[in-house]
This record gives structure tokens, C-alpha cells and sequence, in this order.
């Protein structure tokens, strides 16, 4: 059995699902994982903001319309009468609930409980219209056995004990069809896997059932060398050990979450990247792949802050770097490279919510300086130290280019470099003319 995940752009129109229906009926009997449609967790959460700002016209609004295009979906989307009146009583069913949670104190909890509206419509839709060309396909509530525990991590042997059982269940159907994203916590409250949660619904699925393959299916043919939007005549990467898929998608290449590797990783699950408008394309496949000797491909990551912390202090001072990564921990805040001298220490953040009070905490122990609007360039590939040259390759493709900081040898996958936003397209397409289409 596979579990086969589409995404909110696979899903997002009538023909759309028309053809993933096509798609799927053709591929045996596999758990098949959705989306919201596209759109529509946006206008959700639209949606919750104005309720908690209280504004209910805004709010009822916004409903009406999100109804509207579901309506207009579903008159699309079935030939009949008794297929259409189903449909809208499941999703009307929705919004009215939708409606009910306008509350005098408008909470998280209420968040949450519309944000799972979205891929519980669209599971409907897709079992509605599989019904209606004879399919006996069976949907199978996330919320029935997708959980996370007091730490909000999954729950592995929960998910595992109940999905069997559901499954046992239903051994007459041709197809399952559940939900990403949305699942319980550890209070029986309905939670969500965060943005792009749906990869890693796949991926836990896939884990628990032992699957043959876990296949995400978007609108693009794989993982590509490098960013296809600013760089031209990118191609698709075949094969990618799980290590290098993951540096890819944690540093900036979109098509997978970053989260969704290390399930199939742990379980050595293959994980296949396809594409729905192209069902024939090879795509990529994500495996514990033997060496290459090779670089394999090129991501970038926006909105980076480095901060440096100089001290003459420091040489050979015990403790001075765990002192520093306290205050990030006491602030919550990750750190993506690091490089370190006598004198001083840069890291690199995401997340510029808590930097001011890291920075006042940091001037403890010697001069911070802070430089905004940086990206991360990572190259990625069979990047052992003992394969020689790669590195070199790498900085000279870069040679005019200013690069702030270099990450190397923490990873056998990555080389990281710290440029600045304005030198992002022109790195990008440097690195594509030098690593991979020298003649």
C-alpha cells in the first residue's frame, strides 16, 4: 500500500479533482491524503481574524463568499441532482459551524476548529464524486487517529494502533481518503500540524502502516537543481539521499516540508515527488541513496539576520558559547549557521520576533552588531570532506559576490552561504552556470 498526498493546488478547482480521480482509481488500493483546496485555509484564517477583532459582518462576509465558490465548485463538479444536495449539505454543514463559534471570547481553540473546515470539505468532495464513478472509496477521519502528545510531537503508537484498526475496518474499500494537517492533541482538542502539515500527515501515515512508497503529488515535476522563478533551464533532481532532501527543503525549496523526512527517514520509506499536471514525469525520488561524488542542488532562504558578538573577553574563555546559545534558547529563537573566532561569534536567525530583547541580553558579554536583509545560499550534495574540490567550486562561482559567512563541514550535504538579498538572483544563476551546466 502507498499513501499518496495531494496538495491544495492538485485539489483547487473541479477539474482539478476530476483529474486526480483519474489519477487515483488507476494507481491500486492506497491512502489517499488532501489538502483544503487551495485558498481556502487563507480566507479561513481571513476568517478567524475577524472574529477576533469582533468585527462579525467582516467575518459572516467572508463566510458567504467561501460558501459561494464551494457552490459553484460543487454545481461543477457532479451531474446530478442527489450528488449536488449531498455535497452542499456537507459543506453547508461546515460553514454553519463555522458561523456557530462566533463567541464572545474568540480563542485559538476556535482558531483551530475552523482551520480543520478546509480539508475536512475537501476530503467530502473527493469521496462524494469517487462514489459517483463507482468507486467505493472510504473516508477515514484524521481526527480518529491522527494525534500529537503533551509535547506536540506525534504519537506514533497512537496513530499506528488506530489507523490499523480503522483500516481493518474497512477491508472492502478500494480506496481511503483522509485528511492532512488538521489531528487531536494530546487533550482530544483539534489541533493542526502547521503549514505545510499535510507532507507531514503523509509521511506519518506512511510510517505507521509500513508503506511501500509515500508519494507527494504538486504542480511541479520534482525537486529541481535550483529555484525555478529566478533562474532558467533548472531540471528536475532525480534521485536525492533523505539528508540532502531535507537541507533542500529546510533552506528554501518549497515543494516539500521540511518535517515530512524524517518519518520515512527513521522507517526507510522511498518518498516520491510528482507531478499532478504531468503523471508521467520521473519526478524525484527521496531514499537512502548511496554516494554520487556529486552537487545535486541549490536553495535559498529569505528574510535571514546575522548577528555577530565581539568580545576581546572571550579567548579562551569557558562557557562563552553556551552562554550565548542560552540567551536564544531563553528566547525561543533557532539558529540556522554559526562561524566562530577568539573574538567573536555570528549566527544567523529566521525569526526577527524577539530580536531586540536577544540583542540587549547579548550585549552582556561584548559588542553586537546586526545586519538585516540577508539570504542563505545552500548547495547541496555529496559534500564529504574527502571529496576534494567542491567547496572551492562553490566560493569561486561566488567570487564577486560579498559573502558574509560560510558554513562548512557540519553536514556532509550542505555548504552554506550567507549573502546579501540584493546578490540572491545573480548567486543563484552563478551557481547554476558553474555546478551544473559548465560544457
Amino acid at each position: 500500500m502507498k499513501v499518496l498526498k495531494f496538495g491544495g493546488t492538485s485539489v483547487g478547482s473541479a477539474a482539478r479533482i476530476k483529474d486526480v480521480v483519474d489519477l487515483i482509481m488507476d494507481r491500486g488500493r492506497n491512502i489517499i491524503v488532501l489538502s483544503a483546496m487551495s485558498g481556502t485555509t487563507n480566507t479561513l484564517v481571513e476568517i478567524s481574524d475577524y472574529l477576533y477583532k469582533k468585527n462579525v459582518a467582516g467575518a459572516k462576509e467572508t463566510i458567504n463568499a467561501l460558501q459561494a465558490k464551494y457552490d459553484g465548485v460543487i454545481n461543477e463538479l457532479f451531474d446530478t441532482d442527489d450528488l449536488r444536495d449531498r455535497a452542499r449539505a456537507a459543506t453547508g454543514a461546515c460553514f454553519d459551524f463555522i458561523r456557530s463559534l462566533n463567541k464572545e471570547i474568540f480563542t485559538l481553540f476556535e482558531e483551530r476548529e475552523i482551520l480543520a473546515q478546509g480539508e475536512l470539505m475537501s476530503t467530502t468532495l473527493m469521496t462524494l464524486y469517487l462514489e459517483s464513478k463507482g468507486c467505493n472509496a472510504a473516508l477515514i477521519p484524521a481526527l480518529d487517529f491522527m494525534r500529537t502528545d503533551k509535547n506536540a510531537e506525534p504519537d506514533s503508537d497512537y496513530i499506528r494502533e488506530k489507523l490499523t484498526a480503522i483500516l481493518d475496518a474497512n477491508k472492502d474499500a478500494d480506496l481511503f481518503i483522509t485528511q492532512g494537517f488538521i489531528c487531536r492533541n494530546a487533550y482530544g482538542e483539534i489541533d493542526n500540524l502547521q503549514r505545510g502539515g499535510s507532507d507531514y500527515t503523509a509521511s506519518l501515515i506512511g510510517a505507521a502502516i509500513d508503506a511501500e512508497e509515500i508519494q507527494i503529488w504538486t504542480d511541479i515535476d520534482g525537486m529541481h537543481n535550483n529555484d525555478p522563478r529566478y533562474v532558467e533551464g533548472t531540471r528536475p533532481v532525480h534521485q536525492l539521499h533523505f539528508e540532502e532532501a531535507a537541507e533542500l527543503a529546510y533552506f528554501g525549496a518549497k515543494i516539500l516540508h521540511p518535517t515530512c523526512v524524517l518519518p520515512a527517514k527513521l522507517n526507510n520509506i522511498p518518498v516520491r515527488l510528482l507531478n499532478t499536471m504531468q503523471p508521467d514525469a520521473e519526478g524525484t525520488v527521496i531514499f537512502n541513496a548511496p554516494p554520487t561524488g556529486t552537487i545535486k542542488a541549490v536553495a535559498a532562504k529569505d528574510n535571514i539576520t546575522a548577528i555577530k558578538i565581539k568580545s576581546g573577553r572571550m579567548l579562551l574563555a569557558y562557557g562563552f558559547l553556551r552562554k550565548v546559545f542560552e540567551i536564544f534558547e531563553t528566547h525561543r529563537t533557532s539558529i540556522d549557521m554559526i562561524a566562530t573566532s577568539e573574538v567573536g561569534v555570528s549566527v544567523t536567525v529566521d525569526n526577527e520576533r524577539n530580536l531586540p530583547a536577544i540583542v540587549d541580553d547579548l550585549k552582556k558579554f561584548g559588542t553586537v552588531t546586526v545586519d538585516r536583509d540577508m539570504v542563505i545560499i545552500c548547495v547541496v550534495g555529496d559534500l564529504g570532506w574527502k571529496n576534494r574540490g567542491f567547496e572551492a567550486d562553490v566560493v569561486n562561482a561566488l567570487r564577486d559576490i560579498p559573502v558574509r559567512m560560510i558554513s562548512y563541514g557540519g553536514s556532509n550535504y550542505n555548504i552554506s552561504l550567507l549573502i546579501r538579498r540584493d546578490d540572491k538572483v545573480k548567486a543563484l544563476n552563478l551557481l547554476s552556470q558553474y555546478l551544473f551546466n559548465k560544457n
